[in-house]
This record gives structure tokens, sequence and C-alpha cells, in this order.
């Protein structure tokens, strides 16, 4: 969403802006776009978010998303609170901040992005700490779901924990 609007030309903070390219979203093709897994793209997205605009247009395309036949997996601070509170299987997953920037920081590094750990580290609480104050968008887990914090896993050990909450909420739903 974020980089819609800096594709665009226009202002992270300008709301009128974001709203319209919010309401042009389409979810089509946004999981082939690289480019949204970049740091620039997170900074992006995060500033955009507390739009109230930019939520109420993407409030039914996300829900929409997560009605499909055969269900859907979506992540972000709002899900299981805002765009779907009624789905089967909901997870809160975490990691320390610490973490979270070191495997980010990897991640772009092997992509050839350099950027330093510190820069990363800064980045990642910078975000958690505009989203956690937002009204719009708020950073806390839903009541009914699982706590998932990967801190201490390696991506398989998260992998296989996020299936199991998944099999045994579709389980216990008959779905």
């Amino acid at each position: 969403m974020g980089m819609g609007v800096l594709d665009a030309g226009g202002d992270l903070d300008d709301e009128a802006v974001a709203g319209e390219v919010a309401r042009k979203l389409k979810a089509e093709g946004l999981s082939d776009d690289v480019r949204l897994t970049t740091g620039e793209a997170g900074e992006a997205a995060s500033r955009v978010a507390g739009h109230k605009a930019v939520r109420e247009a993407l409030l039914k395309l996300q829900q929409d998303f997560a009605a499909q036949d055969g269900g859907a997996v979506l992540d972000g601070r709002d899900i299981g609170t805002v765009i779907a509170p009624d789905a089967h299987a909901k997870l809160f997953v975490t990691a320390s901040a610490e973490v979270r920037a070191e495997r980010r920081w990897k991640q772009l590094n092997a992509r050839g992005i350099l950027i330093s750990f510190e820069e990363m580290l800064a980045d990642i609480r910078k975000r958690d700490a505009r989203d956690a104050g937002r009204d719009s968008a708020p950073m806390v887990q839903a009541d009914d779901a699982i706590l998932l914090d990967t801190t201490e896993m390696g991506i398989e050990a998260a992998f296989d924990a996020a299936r199991r909450i998944v099999e045994t909420a579709r389980a216990k739903h008959g779905v």
C-alpha cells in the first residue's frame, strides 16, 4: 500500500493520496512483488496504515480475501481484532525486536540491500512504537488468538508450531 503511494509520487503523510491509492488496490499479484519485503516497503506501509481513509478502503478488500474458499493466511497487526475477528485460527506471532531486526537484516543483506544491524533495529523499534500507539490499527493480541513467540525458534520450528495451531483450530471448528 505504501509503495503504491510512493510509486504514484505521493507523500506518505497525505491521507487523501494514500486513500485514493488504497481504493484502487487489487489483491491479485501483490504476493509476487518482492519489493514489498524491503525495509522501505515496511516503513511506507506502517506510515500509511494509520490513515483512516486507507483503513476504510482496505477493510473490505482484506475481509473478502480472508473469506475466500479454502481459507487464507493474512499477516498484519490488526487482522485478528479488526479484519477477521471471527477467524477460526488466530495467531499472534511475535519475537523480540532484536531477533526480528536480525532476521530482517540478514534477509535484506542476502538480497544485496546493505543496511547496518543498528539501523535495522532502530527501524523496527520506531515502527513498533508508531504502530502500538495507533487507534486505527492497534498492535494488540485478540482475546482468542494463540500467542506464538518465535524468538527462540528457527523458521522450520516456527512454521511447524503455526501449522499445528491452525490444524488444531480447524479440527475444533470442523473446517
